[in-house]
């Protein structure tokens, strides 16, 4: 049951994501709204971690089954990617380097300012 009041947050969390993207006139997709709010109502305390711990680690690790229906869904349109196959796969290089880049760049400013924190 605990996993089923926890799912409910969290869907609860989605569906407001949904409805702010009705609401405002932005391009931006409901799930990006409803992490955000995820993150603030747990960054404030308004959501404690322990309310939906557990089933967040489960999605987290069940999600490679989660992408199975996005890739069968490339395999259906390949006739219309493969034209444009090379671009993407050159866009899908360079992004990925770059966001490995900046990733290890923020991690290595965070550590070194985290070290400087806790000394005395």
């Amino acid at each position: 049951m605990k996993y089923v009041k926890q799912f409910g947050v969290i869907l609860l969390v989605t569906f407001l994501g949904e409805l702010l993207r009705i609401a405002l006139p932005l391009p931006v997709p409901a799930s990006v709204y409803g992490m955000l709010l995820l993150f603030l109502a747990l960054l404030s305390g308004i959501l404690p971690l322990e309310r939906v711990r557990e089933t967040g680690l489960f999605l987290v690790e069940i999600m490679p089954v989660l992408f199975v229906s996005a890739g069968v869904g490339l395999m259906d349109s390949w006739s219309a990617l493969q034209p444009v196959l090379l671009p993407v796969i050159v866009i899908i290089l360079v992004t990925t380097l770059l966001v490995m880049v900046v990733a290890g760049h923020v991690t290595q400013w965070m550590m070194k300012h985290a070290g400087r924190r806790q000394e005395p």
